[in-house]
């Protein structure tokens, strides 16, 4: 028998680190700046929902070619 009983398991995600060469600041003010921009492509659409994804992935692309 062990010693923990059935279902006392803990369920709680565990962060796993990502080596992206960024540092936390550097990673937090590219998305700072990304989510900038998609609200501007958001709002120049008529801000019609459903579009969040693509707004991203366009305001990633543009600042990626500054």
């Amino acid at each position: 028998m062990s010693s923990n009983p059935k279902g006392s398991e803990s369920t709680e995600a565990h962060a796993i680190p990502v080596q992206t060469g960024e540092t936390p600041i550097a990673g937090a003010k590219h998305d700072e700046s990304v989510r900038g921009r998609a609200y501007e492509i958001s709002l120049a659409r008529g801000g019609e929902p459903g579009h969040e994804l693509d707004d991203w992935l366009q305001a990633e692309r543009e600042l990626q070619t500054l």
